[in-house]
């Protein structure tokens, strides 16, 4: 029965699969050369999804651990993503989002001209009374704005 329900599901779905599972259970040492393995597979959209999943997932780990794990990560990972607007894009916000979650410097200007995701990941996930004060006044959507809003309330 499984074999068959191999059969129905799309090559490039199952590629898709192993990728996630593999870049889930990747070392350190490792993550480099499956990342840049990824990218050069012929689905070009596909691979660029699995590597965007797992620098969500690997950024929003290392943030928890600090800026010094995080900044190496973040060359090493721009090597292989290099050419890729979207996942150059996305890492860089992820940059930036440490350095809000992590009190370094970060511009207002850099917020406002992020992405909806990164507006939205901010408003989710930051603690920053700045960044949530910015996106109060000035986010892109009324979903950020209102959300911001609400966080920016003292708690009962």
């Amino acid at each position: 029965m499984s074999g068959h329900h191999e059969d129905t599901v799309p090559e490039e779905h199952l590629r898709y699969q192993r990728y996630q599972q593999g870049l889930a259970a990747v070392t350190d040492a490792a993550e480099s050369e499956l990342v840049a393995t990824v990218r050069r597979d012929p689905d070009q959209t596909m691979a660029e999804s699995a590597v965007s999943e797992h620098l969500n997932t690997r950024a929003a780990q290392l943030i928890q651990l600090g800026a010094r794990q995080f900044d190496q990560w973040a060359v090493v990972i721009t090597e292989q993503v290099a050419g890729h607007d979207f996942l150059i894009r996305r890492l860089q916000e992820w940059s930036l989002l440490k350095s809000i979650t992590l009190n370094h410097p970060w511009t207002p200007e850099d917020v406002l001209a992020t992405t909806d995701w990164f507006q939205r990941k901010v408003v989710d996930t930051a603690t920053s009374p700045a960044a949530l004060t910015l996106l109060a006044a000035k986010g892109r959507t009324r979903q950020v704005r209102t959300t911001a809003t609400l966080r920016l309330r003292p708690r009962r």
